[in-house]
């Protein structure tokens, strides 16, 4: 774990706007996203049906499941579309020496 609980999960210039990677923390699936400059960290899973949220596209500052259309909102987790209606998890990230860092233990 690095300083104040985050941790180090890509380098600064890894993604361009509008891309996103998959990766693992302690067994839970985890989406790193950048999306209009900003670099988030969402659960990967969709809260309506168990569907990656990797297998849809990024949308300003959203995130849309392929599999019936529901978006969230990448800061807050927020569903803004039906048929989801529970939000997905949303850390804290920050990017510094170079590196995207997220910081487990701040759901959202």
């Amino acid at each position: 774990m690095g300083r104040d609980g985050y941790i180090a999960v890509a380098g600064a210039d890894e993604l361009r706007d509008n891309e996103m990677k998959a990766f693992e923390h302690q067994g839970q699936r985890l989406l790193l996203v950048r999306a209009e400059g900003e670099y988030y960290v969402v659960d990967e899973m969709c809260t309506h049906e168990d569907y990656s949220l990797a297998l849809g596209c990024i949308k300003g500052r959203r995130i849309k499941c392929s599999l019936h259309g529901s978006y969230f909102d990448l800061a807050t987790g927020q569903p803004d579309e039906d048929p989801a209606d529970e939000p997905i998890c949303s850390y804290g990230v920050k990017v510094a020496d170079g590196r995207v860092w997220f910081k487990p233990d701040s759901r959202r």
